[in-house]
C-alpha cells in the first residue's frame, strides 16, 4: 500500500512538473517569435523612416535623360509601391566615389519560399539616373508581410492621399509634408500552427526638405485649426 501511495504522489508530481514545463516552453516559443516579428519589423521601420524622412527632389526639371529626382508612390489593396530619391546614402568602403544620393524603391512580391505570404523588397542604386525605378541592389527588408501600406500628407490641403506622384499635374516636383507608413507582419500562432498572429506597425515620418503644412489665415489661432492631428508641423 506503501509504495502504491507512492508511486501515486510521484505520478502527481510528474504530471504538475510536466504541465509546469510545458507552459514554460510554450510561453518561451511565443516570446521568441514576438521578438523576432518585433526586431524583424523594427530594423525595416527604421530604414524606412530615415530614407523617407532625407527624400528630396531637385528643381532643375530639364536635364532628361541624366539626372532625375521623383517621388511616386501608387497604391495597391495590400502592399503599396514607392520610388523616390534620397539622402539617405551611406558609403560602406573608404575612399569609394559615392555621395549620400540615392534612389530607392520600395514593393512587395510573393515569397518564393512561402506562394501565401508577401516579402517587403528594398531596391537602392547609388546613383540617380533618368530611371528612378531601375538598376541597383535588391534585397529583402521583411517577409510575412500582410499588408504594407502608405498615405501622403499634402502640405497645401492639410489632407492625408492615398497616392502621390511628382511627375503628375497635382503635385508637380513636390514632396509630401509626411508619409504614414503602416507595416503588418504575420507568424503562425505557436499555441495552434493553425492559426496567424497579426502584429501592426505604424509610424508618421516627416521629410526634412519639405515645405510646411499652409495655415489658413481665417482659422483660429493662428491658423492652427486648420492643422492636421500633428501639432507644430
Amino acid at each position: 500500500v506503501e509504495v502504491v501511495v507512492s508511486l501515486a504522489v510521484l505520478s502527481m508530481i510528474g504530471v504538475m512538473a510536466w504541465t509546469t514545463m510545458s507552459s514554460t516552453l510554450m510561453a518561451r516559443d511565443l516570446l521568441q517569435q514576438e521578438d523576432e516579428i518585433d526586431r524583424s519589423a523594427r530594423s525595416a521601420m527604421d530604414r524606412i523612416q530615415r530614407e523617407i524622412s532625407l527624400a528630396f527632389l531637385t528643381k532643375n526639371l530639364q536635364a532628361l535623360q541624366s539626372y532625375q529626382t521623383v517621388f511616386v508612390g501608387k497604391d495597391s489593396s495590400d502592399c503599396d509601391q514607392i520610388w523616390f530619391a534620397s539622402k539617405s546614402h551611406r558609403r560602406t568602403r573608404k575612399a569609394a566615389r559615392e555621395s549620400d544620393q540615392t534612389e530607392i524603391t520600395l514593393w512587395c512580391e510573393s515569397d518564393p519560399d512561402n506562394r501565401n505570404r508577401s516579402v517587403l523588397l528594398h531596391r537602392e542604386s547609388q546613383r540617380i539616373d533618368h530611371e528612378p525605378d531601375k538598376d541597383g541592389a535588391i534585397a529583402p527588408l521583411a517577409r510575412n508581410v500582410e499588408r504594407f501600406d502608405l498615405r501622403y500628407l499634402d502640405n497645401r490641403t492639410g489632407e492625408w492621399t492615398d497616392e502621390w506622384d511628382s511627375l503628375g499635374s497635382e503635385q508637380t516636383n513636390r514632396l509630401p509634408r509626411a508619409v504614414q507608413v503602416v507595416l503588418v507582419l504575420v507568424a503562425e500562432d505557436p499555441m495552434d500552427k493553425d492559426e496567424l498572429v497579426e502584429r501592426t506597425y505604424v509610424s508618421t515620418v516627416f521629410i526634412e526638405t519639405a515645405p510646411r503644412l499652409q495655415r489658413s489665415a481665417t482659422a483660429s489661432n493662428g491658423g492652427a485649426a486648420n492643422t492636421p492631428f500633428l501639432p507644430g508641423r
